[in-house]
């Protein structure tokens, strides 16, 4: 499978890497994704591996903790793969969850990430997402620290403005980006995208088949009762148009979702999900499609 240099890094990465929040799917963490048996998700890890994926990317919120285990033990004696995670997003103790982006705060959990993840170090750590409270070059002098100190590879930054990463990029190095992209997420275009092609930034892109809308078959009456995409946004929208658009010249719709996130410049992976082997196996395909302007033009008139 292509490898793509990851912004100023010396990772070199495949378009698309292993999403683990379905994986961590728990009844006592919010983004309920429905029931997940552990050993169908480490088959689905290890399929995607042996099929040229070379990246996982997990967090400690990711059913608190639950994604990150699932994670070591699938890794556990596996040198193809590198690690990302992210740190920053605590627990209530109602099952809430908010950041905390303290220099102390952060050392805890990556900590407490490698334990679970059963690593010395990760290859990527990005901060979660916006802790207004905290000064980011407060933030982002922590991260270059564990950089320092062989616990980390690399930093990043995940859902932040374009202004923050400006600033944590006057403290020190930033090899990339993560955000939001997908044909129903196109916010990313404004300020995100042409930032890291500018500055010269990786980026990786979460959701980017829309947690599931925009799959094949997809069917809020097939979701479990509690299931959190039950009330998302893109509940009330009539999607199959777009569906469609995706699944044309005998592509799925999800191959189709991928292939159209990984045709902006700015963009070096997509975070897919994946919580079978079914799901391991679009990867590669969707890795390798291109997609025409005439293509691209045709899915964002549906969008």
């Amino acid at each position: 499978m292509e490898r793509r240099r990851f912004g100023p890094s010396d990772l070199e990465i495949t378009p698309v890497g292993i999403g683990t929040a379905p994986i961590g799917s728990s009844p006592d963490w919010w983004v309920w994704w429905g029931r997940q048996d552990p050993a169908e998700s480490i088959r689905a890890v290890h399929a995607a591996l042996d099929a040229g994926v070379n990246w996982i990317d997990t967090a400690p919120f990711y059913g608190w903790g639950r994604a990150e285990e699932i994670v070591g033990r699938a890794i556990r004696g596996r040198e193809d793969v590198l690690v990302f995670t992210k740190c920053g997003t605590m627990r209530r103790e109602n099952g809430d969850d908010f950041m905390d982006l303290r220099p102390a705060a952060i050392r805890a959990d990556v900590e407490a990430s490698l334990r679970r993840l059963g690593v010395d170090c990760v290859d990527l750590l990005q901060i979660h997402d916006r802790d207004p409270s905290v000064p980011v070059e407060e933030t982002w002098g922590a991260v270059l620290e564990l950089v320092a100190a062989g616990k980390v590879r690399h930093g990043g930054i995940s859902n932040h403005r374009a202004d923050e990463v400006e600033r944590a990029l006057a403290v020190g190095p930033v090899a990339g980006l993560q955000c939001e992209y997908s044909v129903l997420s196109l916010n990313a275009e404004e300020a995100i995208l042409p930032l890291a092609l500018e500055r010269g930034l990786g980026v990786i892109v979460w959701s980017p088949l829309a947690s599931g809308f925009l799959t094949d078959g997809f069917s809020l009456d097939e979701l479990d009762e509690r299931d959190f995409r039950r009330t998302h946004p893109f509940a009330q929208l009539e999607l199959e148009d777009v569906r469609a658009s995706l699944r044309a010249a005998g592509r799925t719709a999800a191959q189709g979702a991928i292939a159209f996130v990984l045709s902006h410049p700015a963009v070096t992976g997509a975070i897919v999900g994946v919580r079978n082997e079914r799901d391991a196996a679009e990867l590669a395909p969707a890795a390798r499609l291109r997609l025409t302007a005439d293509e691209l033009a045709a899915i964002a008139s549906r969008a």
